[in-house]
This record gives C-alpha cells, structure tokens and sequence, in this order.
C-alpha cells in the first residue's frame, strides 16, 4: 500500500483554482446514485474523502453552492468561480471537517481508483464493476470496509467538531 504523507495535486478546467492534498484520502467512493448521475452529468461521482486540514488551496478561491440531496440535509460544492467546476463537496453527516474530493479535478486521477461503488442499485446498466472492488446496493457501515487507520482519522475529525 502507499503512504499516507503522498501528495496529490489538482484543479479546475481553466486553472483558476489549483489544490494540494498532502496525504492519501481515508476512502474513495464512487457513488452511483441518480442524485450523483444528475450532479455530475454522467454515471457516477467519484469522491475521495479527506481531512479539509489536509488539503492546501495553492490558488484561486472556490464558491460554495447550496445544493439539495436526496436525504434531505444538503450538500455544500464548492466550485471555481470561473469555469464552475465542482471542486469538493461537504456532506451533513461528515460536516465540515472532511472533503469529497472530485477524483477527476486530479493531475493524476487514476492515482485513486474507488475503494468502494456505492448506490449499486440505480447505477447505469452499461457500467460493469470491476471484480475484487467491494460494491453495495445503497451505502454501507465505515466500520465495517474502512481500514482502521482511516477509521481512527475520521474519529479525530469528529472529535474536533
């Protein structure tokens, strides 16, 4: 497995906004929920869940968008200005202390292929799954599919809130 401390670089379309994440994500989720499908016009989001003290802003300035989601309590994307792409999101039940990076805003996005497909049960019927990934109908327990470091990081977050 790689280490924690790698570092992972990205941004927008137009380069307005270039992050930094300074250690690997606790869990990469590909969701393919039909809220997901509409978000991202396409199949799936692919979000990396880290620490928000883990990711350095190198340039430019994000906005936030208030945006609904199917349980009810929102989520916050915030996206560049400029070109509108969706940087990260901030989810209710993670708060404010943990991103969901957009993989795909990465230099080098197969760097975090998915540790999980999630929402199985509304994905598109032409995307095959690969074997040896874990997927579940709807979500899932972090106990449960999380390795413990990852479990202890997101304590500590939790703690801090």
């Amino acid at each position: 497995m790689a280490s924690e401390t790698e570092i992972f670089e990205g941004g927008c379309t137009c380069r307005h906004v270039r992050y930094r994440m300074t250690s690997r994500p606790m869990f990469v989720h590909c969701c393919h929920c039909r809220w997901c499908q509409r978000e991202t016009g396409t199949a799936f989001a692919l979000n990396a869940m880290i620490e928000a003290d883990r990711v350095e802003l190198l340039s430019g300035e994000v906005e936030m968008v208030d945006t609904p989601s199917a349980s009810g309590k929102g989520q916050r994307i915030w996206r560049c200005p400029v070109c509108r792409i969706a940087v990260w999101s901030n989810y209710a039940g993670a708060g404010d202390g943990v991103r969901f990076m957009r993989v795909g805003t990465l230099d080098e996005p197969d760097r975090l292929p998915p540790d999980i497909h999630i929402f199985t049960m509304s994905k598109q019927p032409w995307v095959i799954l690969p074997e040896g990934v874990p997927a579940v109908r709807e979500y899932y327990r972090p106990r449960e599919m999380w390795p413990k470091a990852s479990q202890d990081r997101f304590a500590a977050v939790k703690a801090k809130s």
